[in-house]
C-alpha cells in the first residue's frame, strides 16, 4: 500500500482552478536585510500556499489577492497582490517573545506521544514526493493529549527511504484550540534537520534548541519538507515522463495507526486522517 501526498491535490475544488492567476516571485529578508529561510506563505482561505527556499526566495500562482507570510520566528506579514511582479521584497520582524519559564515540582519520564500500531508491517507506505515539482508545504504528524505540564526532550521519527537530494526537514508543533479546532504554532524557534539520501532506514532523535513545556491541552505534531536540491528537481522533471522512476524525488514512511491531520499546502486547512508517519514524542511531565 502507497500513499501519495502528490495525488491529494487533486482534490482541490476545481473553482480554484478557474481563476485568473499571476505569478509572483521576490525574496524574504529581515530587519538587517539578510535572507530568511523556509517562510511559509500562501492564501489560507484558497488553499494555495508553499515555502521558500534557504536564500528567502519564493514563486508563486494565485489570484489577485493578499499573500501571506509566516515564520516562527517572526511576525506574520501580507502583501497585497494586483498583478504579476517578480522583485517582490517582503522585510520580516522578529517576534518579541517572552523568555521561557519552567515550573517547579517531581517530575517523571514519560513518553507523551508513541507511534501507533504499524498498517501492514513494513509494507504500508506513505510517501512525500516532488515529482510533479517543487513542494508545497504539505505536513503531517500525529496528535498528543496533554493531561500535565509536559517538558518536550525528545522527537523521534525513522524515515523509511529517501531518494530526495539535499533534503532539509522541519518539525512544527502546535496546539490546537477550540471547537473550530484552530492550529497555534507553540515553537519559538524552527526545527530543521538535514536527511540524507539513503534506501535504508534513518532513525532520528530530535532535541529541540528551546525550552518547550507543553501546558495541559491538545497538540499536533508534524512533520514538513522544507528544501531540498533544486537542480536535482530540475534534472529530474527534464526527463522524459517514461523515464522517470516512481522512486525519484521522494521521502517514504512506514504507516501506522494513529489520529492524525495533514495540511496539503502551506497555510492551507488541516484535515483529520487515521494514519501517520510514526513520530514519537518524549521528556518529562510535571507531577502536579
Amino acid at each position: 500500500m502507497r500513499i501519495n501526498f502528490v495525488l491529494a491535490t487533486l482534490l482541490l475544488p476545481v473553482m480554484l482552478f478557474a481563476q485568473d492567476r499571476v505569478t509572483v516571485k521576490g525574496r524574504i529578508v529581515d530587519e538587517k536585510g539578510d535572507a530568511v529561510e523556509y517562510v511559509q506563505l500562501g492564501v489560507p482561505k484558497l488553499q494555495i500556499g508553499t515555502v521558500s527556499t534557504a536564500d528567502g526566495r519564493f514563486e508563486i500562482e494565485m489570484p489577485c489577492d493578499t499573500l501571506e507570510f509566516f515564520h516562527v520566528s517572526y511576525q506574520p506579514a501580507a502583501y497585497p497582490v494586483t498583478g504579476a511582479a517578480d522583485d517582490v521584497v517582503i522585510v520580516l520582524h522578529e517576534q518579541e517573545l517572552p523568555p521561557a519559564v519552567l515550573i517547579g515540582g517531581d517530575t517523571k519520564e514519560k513518553y507523551l506521544l508513541r507511534p501507533g500500531t504499524k498498517v501492514l508491517g513494513n509494507k504500508g507506505i506513505i510517501s512525500f514526493s516532488l515529482q510533479n515539482g517543487r513542494s508545497e508545504g504539505r505536513e503531517l504528524g500525529s496528535v498528543a493529549q496533554v493531561r500535565k505540564p509536559f517538558l518536550v526532550q525528545d522527537i523521534l521519527l525513522s524515515v523509511h527511504s529517501n531518494h530526495i537530494p539535499g533534503c532539509v526537514a522541519s518539525v512544527n508543533i502546535y496546539r490546537i484550540e477550540g471547537k473550530n479546532e484552530s492550529f497555534v504554532n507553540v515553537l519559538r524557534k524552527p526545527i530543521y534537520f538535514e536527511v540524507a539520501v539513503s534506501d535504508d532506514p534513518q532513525p532520528f532523535d530530535i532535541q529541540p534548541e528551546e525550552t518547550l513545556l507543553l501546558e495541559p491541552g491538545k497538540y499536533f505534531i508534524a512533520f514538513q519538507i522544507v528544501g531540498y536540491d533544486e537542480q536535482a528537481l530540475a534534472a529530474f522533471l527534464d526527463k522524459p515522463e517514461e523515464d522517470r522512476k516512481f522512486w525519484e524525488m521522494s521521502m517514504d514512511f512506514i504507516i501506522h495507526f494513529k489520529s492524525s491531520y495533514v495540511r496539503e499546502v502551506a497555510l492551507g486547512e488541516m484535515k483529520s486522517l487515521p494514519v501517520n508517519i510514526g513520530i514519537a514524542v518524549k521528556g518529562l511531565e510535571y507531577q502536579q
